[in-house]
């Protein structure tokens, strides 16, 4: 469960050195994502994973927010503020995605194929640890626009490890609800995330009013 406290404050460090050490390691990170989602997703759409295909989104999502960060790195306060919102939204497609998915499904819960869930889901393990790492020291630095992106990371490792656990499930039943189930908690998990990034973008919109001189309505 991610809390408010795991979010750093807003950052007002411009150091070039900053921006530009964090830019590449976006940047690597948007491209391990990117190829990564092709890969989740060509093999969720074969075994007829729901709880696949919404982490497979979950990369794009992550390709997406990281490239953003690049773009963004160096704007002022209230426009990364802007950014950190539009990755919240961001962040909700793959609830969508997963949403539409376990509908599909209700009527009739195939289970996937457990042992090509389990190995994709073990490589998605390895790319998410690899990111997370990556991004742990740049958490503190650019505001929202990294909580956004530290937070996606840490997310879809437990998603993948949840994944691993509702493959046995599944094997152990042979049913199709535990792939249904896990797809609908993923969409919770985003769900969360992007509230506390919106919720550190709002403090960003604040503290750029105030940086303004403009008056800030504690109500």
């Amino acid at each position: 469960m991610v809390t408010h406290d795991d979010l750093p404050g807003p950052s007002l460090d411009d150091s070039p050195e900053l921006r530009s050490g964090l830019r590449r390691t976006v940047l690597l990170v948007a491209l391990l994502n990117l190829g990564y989602f092709f890969v989740e997703g060509i093999v969720a759409l074969a075994i007829g994973s729901v709880s696949l295909f919404a982490d497979s989104v979950d990369f794009f999502e992550d390709f997406a927010v990281n490239s953003l960060i690049a773009l963004a790195l160096g704007w002022s306060l209230s426009r990364r503020a802007v950014a950190g919102k539009v990755m919240a939204g961001i962040i909700l497609l793959p609830a969508l995605a997963a949403v539409w998915q376990a509908v599909s499904k209700f009527r009739n819960p195939e289970p996937p194929q457990v042992l090509s869930l389990l190995v994709t889901a073990g490589g998605a393990i390895a790319v998410n640890l690899l990111c997370t790492w990556v991004l742990a020291r740049w958490r503190h630095h650019g505001g929202s626009m990294t909580a956004a992106a530290f937070l996606a990371a840490r997310n879809d490792v437990i998603a993948n490890l949840a994944i691993i656990a509702m493959g046995g499930l599944t094997w152990a039943t042979r049913s199709g609800w535990p792939d249904i189930a896990l797809g609908l908690f993923i969409v919770a998990l985003n769900v969360t995330a992007a509230r506390e990034v919106w919720e550190v973008a709002e403090s960003e919109t604040l503290a750029a009013r105030a940086l303004a001189g403009e008056e800030i309505d504690d109500d």
